[in-house]
């Protein structure tokens, strides 16, 4: 006979079973490539016949019993990883339009409403794991509010709360080149401008509950990525919302990052797409093309 925790783990088991069937269905209805439908529907299936809590396996093996697990990858074992320590999963509250990080935030001790709010207006980030990603390489400590103190305390707290020995330094690196963000930015918002996607109707500021935030799925190279503009408070109040385009990007391998493609309004690249975070590669980018550029038309002529 299972005892009470064994049956409320396999509770578990059926609401992420459920998560991954519904982020299937979202990806389906918005257009999203068939092979990201087929995984998340895969992996939903090999949950639905297990009689071991998924719980018992990450506590027992980490992420790799995880992925050890039939039709899961590493990318949907994260996923899986972040509804058992938090009880959330930001890819899917994005897509449904229910994101509320900021009250995800507030859950860390250390940070209240101002600061959390803070955060997702500076960093433009959704998730604990984006949060600590942000105190380990450096960016967390540049928000107001948040000395070296009030950082260690953060990092602490998602150490203990996300289960992790430590952060590996591959996934504060790991990210595509500003060439394909840029190209990525740009499709997004010629396809907007076209009304030629698929819209949701976010739950934060939007009292009429209108659909009006594009969305677009696309997949380049081995990057999967997911493309809305910004639908924060600091990009409603500088009426950016048609501006700011965040990309969320993951590959079959690696956990979900995000970066904010904005246009620049002063300095010497004042009207070029920049991606922030990447300022010095952009400019490099964009001097790159434009010598190519020259070179191309000197040979015209």
């Amino acid at each position: 006979m299972m005892d009470n925790t064994s049956v409320d783990n396999l509770k578990a088991n059926s609401v992420i079973e459920a998560n991954l069937r519904e982020m299937a269905d979202l990806l389906e209805q918005q257009q999203a490539d068939g092979f990201r439908v087929k995984a998340y529907r895969n992996a939903a299936d090999t949950i639905s016949t297990m009689d071991c809590p998924l719980s018992s396996i990450l506590n027992k093996d980490g992420l790799q019993g995880l992925i050890g697990l039939s039709a899961i990858g590493k990318s949907i074992a994260s996923a899986i990883a972040e509804m058992l320590h938090t009880s959330h999963w930001a890819q899917l509250e994005r897509l449904r339009g229910a994101t509320a990080p900021e009250k995800l935030f507030c859950t860390v001790p250390g940070i209240g409403p101002a600061l959390a709010g803070e955060i997702h207006d500076e960093l433009h980030i959704d998730t604990l794991e984006a949060l600590e990603m942000a105190a380990h390489d450096g960016r967390l400590q540049k928000v107001s509010g948040f000395g070296a103190r009030r950082v260690a305390m953060v990092k602490a707290s998602l150490l203990e709360r996300l289960g992790r020995r430590r952060v590996r330094a591959a996934h504060l690196t790991i990210a595509p080149g500003v060439d394909l963000l840029l190209d990525v930015d740009r499709e997004y918002r010629q396809r907007a401008a076209k009304n030629d996607l698929r819209k949701i109707a976010p739950r934060r500021f939007n009292p009429d509950g209108k659909a009006w935030l594009a969305i677009m799925h696309t997949r380049r190279q081995d990057w999967v990525f997911t493309v809305m503009f910004s639908n924060t408070q600091r990009a409603h109040q500088l009426e950016k919302t048609q501006d700011w385009v965040v990309i969320y990007f993951h590959t079959d391998d690696t956990a979900e990052g995000q970066c904010t493609v904005v246009t620049e309004t002063t300095g010497p690249w004042r009207g070029y797409r920049i991606v922030r975070g990447h300022e010095t590669e952009c400019a490099s980018y964009y001097r790159q093309h434009m010598a190519k550029q020259s070179e191309d038309e000197g040979l015209e002529l």
